[in-house]
């Protein structure tokens, strides 16, 4: 669980980028993305809130500033996490749907930028091909029941249950831990109900816990992870900007301006991943994170579904 290269040279990675090695080149044109929308697509100082259908205080937005980072650092640190802990925190506030569709930016960042810091490239798509074919057809019908239903407060709870037996699971089997295998069919399950999930309510918790179990090599479980939600997240926008009116320009501009922001948050939990890390702790930390997350979610759906 640990990495040599902890430290970062910058002039190493400027001359890779003019030489346009793959890595840095994925990096930067994940950041640059969202710099250049959130720059293009500025509504003006005086319409910052106008697509947000509520309030938002100056201390609200430095709130959710504080929540981008810090989910920033989780998805840095473990792979996944980020939608996981913004999404319930963002639905509470502002409507659900603008929610989970401004959401999907800042994942898409971090997810491309991953692929890029992971070294993840053609040869995970040359293993994994059946995996990311059934998570775009996921995310296409998600993204479609989406823009047409309105699922309230039952999906997240659903998610909150699976993502609380999960945890349970390992911590009765003392963390178990399982030799790599590669089931077609339940991976391309995982695959699919990953994309669906995320594509309706922002929340797929089920492939990083199928990778967290069958999958120990920390850079290839991150990058393994980043190059499927990074796809479906690219599906998710295209399909959102041109097939729904799901995606405005205004919802394009703030989530780009969240992925800006969150930008500060992935550099950190990169840099500490590639500290020496105790594999026990690692998946103490995991267990631990979901579940926060799990309660988390119970606390914003069951007053709605029970009381």
């Amino acid at each position: 669980m640990s990495s040599p290269e902890s430290r970062i040279d910058a002039g190493q990675f400027v001359t890779n980028l003019f030489e346009f090695q793959y890595r840095e080149v994925m990096m930067v044109f994940a950041t640059l993305t969202v710099l250049s929308c959130s720059v293009v697509f500025f509504p003006g100082f005086d319409s910052l809130d106008r697509g947000l259908e509520s309030e938002i205080s100056l201390g609200l937005l430095g709130g959710f500033v504080l929540v981008a980072i810090t989910a920033g650092v989780v998805k840095g640190m473990v792979g996944f996490g980020y939608a996981l802990i913004t999404t319930p925190i963002f639905a509470t506030v502002i409507d659900p749907t603008v929610a989970v569709v401004v959401l999907a930016i800042p994942p898409w960042m971090l997810n491309m930028f991953q692929i890029g810091e992971t070294d993840t490239g053609l040869a995970f798509i040359r293993e994994e091909w059946l995996l990311l074919l059934t998570a775009v057809v996921g995310t296409i019908i998600g993204v479609g029941f989406l823009a047409e239903y309105s699922t309230g407060p039952i999906v997240p709870f659903l998610i909150g249950l699976v993502i609380l037996a999960y945890v349970v699971f390992q911590l009765i089997q003392d963390f178990v831990v399982v030799e790599r295998t590669h089931n077609p069919v339940a991976l391309s399950v995982a695959g699919f109900l990953q994309g669906f999930l995320l594509s309706v309510a922002n929340l797929g918790p089920l492939l990083p816990t199928y990778f967290h179990t069958f999958e120990r090599d920390t850079e290839r479980y991150i990058g393994g992870l980043s190059m499927v939600l990074g796809t479906i997240f690219t599906v998710r926008i295209v399909q959102m900007a041109l097939f729904t009116d799901l995606l405005t320009t205004y919802r394009l501009w703030l989530g780009s301006v969240i992925a800006v922001v969150t930008i500060v948050g992935l550099l950190v939990g990169s840099y500490l991943r590639r500290l020496e890390v105790d594999e026990e702790k690692f998946n103490w930390f995991v267990v631990a994170l979901l579940f926060v997350i799990s309660l988390n979610i119970f606390r914003n759906t069951v007053p709605a579904l029970f009381f």
